[in-house]
């Protein structure tokens, strides 16, 4: 749906498929035109190539966006649309080879002058090679994908008696995921940040970059929380990740969008306070990516067109501003209190946040059956505000606005976060969430029964108060949140009495 809108604005005719669990989705309503690609299971859909070039063939389609996930980051999908004369919105399969591969991105990023986490170098085939890798590197590890991206083919190993069962689980993940099981073992390093550089480069040498995300709050090596800038980046250190950013895309031959990402570390001998290693290339447009669109102003979708149809990078680095804070939340169809269990099901109602600074990119509508098939994911709910304390403040705001219901979502978790004071403080690594998992529950625990069964009877009791007319909901029960009831703001009893004297009384 993204894409569709920005093909919108730019007067470009929009293509969609979807296999048949996805029938009546919103982005098929959305396109121009919609094509079937096959059953449920992804691959013989989503991760059909042939099947893809048909319907582009068919429809008569110029270029081919490949979004983010399935075969976004697949060399084979660029190098299909190449021979069938279709612009693929994106890098060149021999720069995907190159950079979408783990191992020779970590390559290629050390010729640039990069630091790496310590790792394999290459593929591995075997868990019992993976075990020595593991031993040489020092435990715990991270199986990764080598074709792999968002936390998908990806495992931690704290032991030699883990290795086993944690590549057997990570290759079925990984070939399901990309359609390719291959892994490699890299040092896991303990509480590091995680940063990533955003940059764009044209077809004529032309590449910037347009600053950080600060991708820290994860769980299950999966991001659930966006921001830009980052808390802990400085000017100068944003000034090093870039320039270090713009030399791996060069060195790479890269064109169109892609991100850098990098795990810090806390470090008293760096000019900076934190070393910065390279961690991989996502050869693809982020899921996060509308948090740098709020900051900048820059539209990377529209962007990553232009330069697959030739065009020349608009902006210079120089010219290349940041204004204000953007933070951005990944709603999930998943049960916080069940360990964060999808939870597939029909949404009975569904309200979005608005107002000011407030952005919701989303597929899901009232009446929609969310799939088991795919990835949970409903929305990402943006937030942009002057100050970090702007954006959080309106992000609050937005998650009480957010209403889901018929199914389980992670909304109350978000609020939870947005309480806690390391986050309040910017002082974020990637195990902070599951350090304040451990500390409770997600949400408040239900209240007993009888404790129901009054707060009904009073709302019942309120709804039949005389009010000539007007109907005067609770906030707490419009937006289901737990506590106490705040004291009887004056303000809202001039209001309401002011509403049941009518218009043109102004009193006794």
């Amino acid at each position: 749906m993204r894409i569709v809108r920005a093909c919108r604005e730019m007067g470009i005719g929009a293509v969609a498929v979807y296999s048949d669990v996805d029938r009546a989705s919103e982005h098929v309503l959305m396109a121009d035109e919609a094509h079937l690609i096959g059953p449920a299971a992804s691959t013989e859909s989503y991760l059909r190539i042939d099947k893809l070039i048909e319907v582009a063939r068919r429809s008569g389609a110029e270029a081919l966006h490949p979004g983010y996930g399935f075969l976004a980051e697949n060399p084979g999908l660029a190098r299909a649309c190449r021979e069938a004369g279709i612009a693929f919105i994106g890098p060149s399969p021999e720069t995907m080879e190159r950079m979408g591969s783990k191992t020779a991105a970590r390559r290629t990023a050390q010729e640039a002058g990069a630091r790496v986490v310590p790792g394999a170098e290459n593929p591995l085939d075997s868990a019992e090679e993976a075990e020595k890798e593991a031993q040489r590197c020092g435990y715990p590890v991270l199986l990764k994908a080598v074709a792999g991206g968002g936390g998908k083919g990806m495992r931690l190993v704290a032991s030699g008696q883990q290795m086993a069962s944690a590549w057997r689980d990570a290759r079925s993940e990984a070939e399901n995921a990309f359609g390719d099981a291959s892994l490699y073992v890299e040092k896991y390093l303990e509480r590091p940040r995680h940063v990533e550089i955003q940059v764009l480069a044209d077809q004529h040498g032309n590449v910037v970059h347009l600053g950080e995300r600060e991708c820290s709050l994860q769980r299950r090596h999966q991001k659930l929380v966006e921001e830009s800038p980052s808390p802990l980046v400085t000017a100068e250190l944003r000034e090093a990740m870039g320039a270090r950013a713009v030399g791996i895309a060069r060195a790479a031959g890269y064109t169109n969008a892609g991100t850098v990402e990098f795990l810090l570390v806390a470090s008293p001998k760096s000019e900076f306070g934190w070393e910065f290693y390279f961690l991989e290339v996502n050869t693809r447009l982020q899921v996060e990516h509308a948090v740098t669109e709020m900051v900048t102003g820059i539209d990377l979708v529209k962007e990553q067109i232009r330069i697959a149809a030739g065009e020349r990078l608009s902006l210079r680095q120089e010219q290349i501003e940041w204004r204000g804070w953007a933070i951005e939340c990944r709603i999930y169809a998943e049960d916080p209190e069940n360990n964060f269990f999808p939870c597939p099901g029909r949404i009975t109602r569904l309200e979005r946040p608005a107002g000011p600074g407030v952005r919701v990119d989303g597929y899901v509508y009232e009446g929609w059956e969310v799939p088991l098939a795919y990835d949970p994911l409903l929305a990402k709910l943006i937030c942009w505000g002057s100050t970090r304390e702007e954006a959080v403040a309106r992000l609050r705001r937005a998650l009480d606005e957010y209403v889901v219901a018929g199914i389980q979502t992670n909304v109350a978790f978000f609020r939870r976060l947005l309480q806690e004071g390391a986050f309040l403080r910017g002082e974020l690594d990637t195990e902070l969430v599951n350090r304040m998992l451990a500390q409770g529950a997600a949400r408040p625990p239900a209240p007993p029964a009888a404790v129901e069964a009054a707060a009904v009877a009073a709302a019942l009791s309120e709804m039949t108060a005389p009010t000539n007319g007007l109907r005067l909901p609770d906030r707490q029960a419009r937006f289901g949140q737990a506590g106490p009831p705040e004291p009887p703001s004056r303000w809202k009893q001039a209001g309401r009495q002011a509403a049941l004297r009518g218009p043109g009384r102004r009193g006794r």
